[in-house]
């Protein structure tokens, strides 16, 4: 979550223009093929060292980029952790999982870029690592997964590890792919980011149920 001094920051004019101008680039173009000069340019600075001046990095800039989708997301989900009863299923933590994203998506509206902002970082190997670090501040990430657990008690550690990374790189890129066809104009599966929520659990109610293979190996 954020800080008070964090978001005090965020409100300044500048970096907010320096924020949206580089969510854009990185989601349309990539971290590394985007240099501060165009980010600046981007926001309507005329100088051209304003990123560095705000930011710092272009790692710091990514950071800030997370951060600032990282606090209303975790509020959306600390709210639905509040809503799920005294003895929640597996369908309800997945939920947890999947809608404070797709709820925020929703409500920042079209055009958004932070689902492809965020594929591009997690697919990026010089990146993934902030991304990971940023996900494991989560306050309510470690009591989601946690229920996962619970519900599944039988599933053998590196299966629930293997299918962790699976939920994960399906939440990332159906999202983006999602938000790319909006921007593009072209025909999406749902019709609402809602209802992409609803088609994403569903399925990954299905992963983490599936039957699990064991093949000897000689």
């Amino acid at each position: 979550m954020a800080s008070k001094s964090q978001r005090a920051e965020w409100a300044n004019p500048t970096r907010e223009l320096i924020l949206t101008a580089a969510e854009r680039l990185f989601a349309e173009h990539g971290v590394i093929a985007v240099s501060n000069r165009q980010i600046s340019e981007a926001a309507g600075q005329g100088n051209n060292t304003a990123v560095g001046y705000h930011f710092g990095t272009k790692l710091d800039l990514v950071r800030a980029v997370l951060r600032r989708h990282a606090t209303p997301i975790e509020e959306l989900r600390q709210r639905l952790l509040t809503e799920l009863g005294d003895e929640p299923d597996l369908r309800g933590w997945i939920s947890c999982l999947v809608s404070p994203v797709a709820e925020h998506l929703a409500m920042v509206g079209s055009p958004s870029w932070f689902a492809r902002f965020s594929a591009q970082v997690v697919t990026d190997p010089a990146l993934r690592s902030i991304s990971d670090e940023e996900r494991l501040a989560s306050p309510t990430l470690p009591r989601v997964i946690e229920g996962l657990t619970e519900c599944l008690p039988d599933l053998p550690a590196e299966v629930r590890a293997e299918r962790g990374d699976m939920t994960r790189q399906l939440l990332v890129h159906t999202f983006a792919d999602r938000e790319r066809a909006l921007a593009d104009g072209t025909p999406t599966p749902r019709d609402s980011w809602y209802d992409a929520a609803d088609g994403l659990i569903d399925g990954l109610v299905g992963l983490w149920t599936a039957p699990v293979t064991n093949r000897s190996r000689h």
